[in-house]
């Protein structure tokens, strides 16, 4: 008998660590297959919401923000490709941090009821590949419709979602909402709305604090 489970995965596109945490996320959720039956719904949450629609440079950027060296800052990306290899993520070169609201406007249309089963997840691992690994812009329309394409979404529908803003007030207000209920910082994992795992833990952490969550459950 399977226990069923509601994640929410509040995250950016712009987010390394979420990647990572979203890749670990899914091997615990394979170990603990049938056993645990989660259902995973994508909440925005925007780092770098002041960005305008020309980005900044990377380095300078996360540099300047976290008060980083460049030693730092390469010993921090170094680790994070370690991480990610480790859970099947593969980090690329990312020149310039962008906008990723209209990323968010457009897996929120995903989840929406009509769409293709699964449609919000698979266009959440295309947006954080196309950032993380390929270096391209998450904000820019044809970007985001060949995301949409390659999630099997109807690019018709998903370019109308961009051009007329649809959305815009529904991830402002889901936003809004997850800042009040306490998060500041991504990933954050919430289980049945009441357990919070932050960051992009091993496989091992999500596993283990699954498997309690679901025993507590039976």
């Amino acid at each position: 008998m399977s226990t069923p489970v509601q994640i929410d995965f509040v995250s950016d596109i712009a987010c390394p660590w979420c990647a990572v945490g979203l890749n670990a996320l899914e091997v615990a959720l394979q170990r603990l297959a049938p056993e645990v039956q989660a259902t995973l719904h994508f909440q925005p949450f925007e780092l770098n919401p002041q960005l305008g629609p020309e980005g900044e440079d990377a380095a300078e950027h996360l540099k300047a923000k976290y008060g980083l060296s460049d030693e730092q800052l390469a010993q921090n990306r170094a680790n994070i490709r370690a991480r990610g290899a480790a859970v099947g993520f593969s980090f690329g070169d990312r020149a310039r941090v962008w906008n990723t609201f209209d990323a968010h406007r457009l897996l929120h249309w995903a989840a929406e009821p009509g769409q293709p089963a699964g449609a919000q997840r698979a266009l959440k691992h295309a947006l954080l590949q196309v950032y993380h690994g390929e270096n391209r812009n998450p904000g820019d329309a044809a970007v985001l419709l060949e995301m949409a394409a390659k999630a099997g979404l109807d690019t018709t529908a998903a370019a109308e979602v961009l051009q007329s803003g649809r959305f815009a007030e529904e991830v402002r207000a889901a936003e809004h909402a997850w800042q009040q209920a306490g998060i500041r910082s991504v990933p954050a994992i919430v289980i049945n709305r009441q357990h919070l795992i932050s960051g992009g833990q091993p496989p091992e952490v999500f596993e283990q604090a699954l498997r309690q969550i679901a025993a507590g459950q039976a």
